[in-house]
């Protein structure tokens, strides 16, 4: 099978090399998944490697971290005891293959699937629990100069993204009005990974093997990484609060018992709504990067459509503080059904009928294309159901008022409409998203 960039393999020869690793490089596959970095398995005298890079400077612009500070800090954190990976070389310019790092490839699989089907998911909650405790113990003096997080700041930052994207999405706009009204006070800091979840975590024969993707590290409140793995985008269908694995309880326990600071659940639920706000805003930030050119791929302009999954999660966080008037109000109706076509075939059924046959030969991909090819797929559908049926869901004046304080869930009836708008937006958008049947569980009840 040809090399499929070329160049690639003389690259990764040359900043090996420099190692002390010597060798053809051979193998070289792109890895599923990835959608800010790219990630490249291969073999080079006689081991297995994984390359992480970005293909150009313009996907690397504005990140806190670049990639010689990211490769630091996985060694700072691997020499105090986390499982990261070893960081074997860092690519050069001469090297002629962008920017990025060379890692000792390691056992186990990130697949969140095969990690909640585990006999025993308990014992990888405890391990996870205490592995947490170990990097946020990753001594101050051994870590590169990190960006630093404080709570208000965040916020505002939020709040200015918001506004760049036309802040005109009513559920967030009650989400950075709630997080304004509820800032934690400062207290103790340390290293934050930033991204710790499953999809990010090798986990091999229900043991964790790896701790990957440290591109979002910082200084801040140890509660944010506590929180972030337990998001319902990141539990992937599993009922269970904890990384899907198991309870709160349990996960806050055996943080402690195994030497973390207490756990506070006020502040955990901040940075539970935070980080909910923030992936909300991050998909709409890809349709953005998309749009610049940047970054061209599939997967980016698709998840840009990722957000009304963190619009309909946040709403179920946010309205357990409504009026119990509004929470037992009914929604409104649906709407009407699209009518039945005749005639010419429609744009919908069109896109339809290529997405049905992209179906049909995906046995012919394997790897990364098999992955794009489910990517694609899932792009023509939402193209349909929004041909079909997608709500509006800009609403600036709602928005601005929402954020303002000048409207909130104790308003009459807004919370049954917020509650039907999500639904619908998010059956066009990602139809098969978990959160869906637990929301309509909930809300439509006669």
């Amino acid at each position: 099978m040809p090399n499929p960039v070329p160049a690639l393999d003389q690259g990764l020869a040359a900043a090996l090399a420099r190692s002390g690793v010597k060798g053809a490089v051979t193998g070289l596959e792109r890895l599923s998944g990835g959608a800010s970095m790219e990630s490249w398995a291969f073999a080079c005298g006689g081991d297995s490697f994984v390359l992480r890079r970005a293909a150009s400077p313009e996907v690397m612009a504005g990140r806190a971290l670049d990639h010689a500070a990211e490769a630091a800090l996985i060694r700072a954190a691997r020499a105090a005891g986390v499982p990261a990976p070893e960081v074997v070389a860092e690519l050069t310019p001469e090297d002629g293959i962008g920017s990025g790092f060379v890692m000792r490839r390691i056992a186990g699989t990130p697949e969140p699937a095969a990690i909640l089907g585990l006999p025993e998911p308990g014992r990888l909650l405890a391990e996870l629990a205490a592995t947490l405790v170990e990097i946020h113990r990753v001594p101050a003096e051994t870590l590169p100069p990190l960006p630093r997080l404080d709570p208000a700041q965040g916020v505002e930052v939020l709040a200015a993204q918001f506004a760049g994207f036309g802040g005109d999405r009513p559920i967030v706009a009650l989400g950075l009005n709630w997080l304004r009204r509820n800032l934690p006070a400062l207290g103790p800091e340390g290293l934050v990974h930033g991204d710790f979840r499953l999809g990010n975590l090798l986990v091999e024969d229900g043991w964790l093997f790896g701790v990957l993707d440290w591109e979002l590290a910082h200084i801040g409140d140890f509660h944010e990484d506590l929180a972030y793995g337990c998001m319902a985008v990141w539990r992937f269908g599993s009922p269970k609060p904890a990384f899907g694995l198991g309870s709160l309880e349990d996960f806050f326990d055996t943080y402690e018992a195994n030497g973390g600071r207490p756990v506070d659940p006020a502040r955990f639920r901040f940075w539970l709504i935070y980080r909910t706000v923030w992936w909300a805003l991050g998909c709409l930030g890809m349709a953005q990067t998309w749009r610049s050119g940047a970054d061209r791929g599939i997967e980016r302009v698709v998840v840009g459509r990722r957000a009304s999954e963190q619009e309909l999660d946040l709403l179920l966080l946010l309205e357990e503080e409504a009026p119990e008037e509004e929470r037992d109000r009914l929604l409104p109706a649906p709407p009407a059904a699209a009518h039945a076509e005749l005639g010419e075939t429609s744009a919908a059924e069109i896109v339809t009928a290529i997405g049905e046959w992209l179906a049909a030969t995906k046995d012919r991909f394997a790897g990364r294309e098999r992955f794009e090819h489910a990517v694609a797929r899932n792009a023509l559908g939402i193209v349909a159901r929004e041909l079909t049926n997608r709500p509006q869901v800009r609403d600036k004046v709602l928005a601005d008022d929402l954020l303002a304080g000048r409207a909130s869930l104790a308003t009459p009836g807004l919370l049954a409409r917020l509650r039907r708008a999500a639904l619908d937006k998010l059956a066009a958008d990602q139809p098969k998203y978990p959160s869906i049947a637990l929301a309509r569980a909930q809300w439509e009840h006669t």
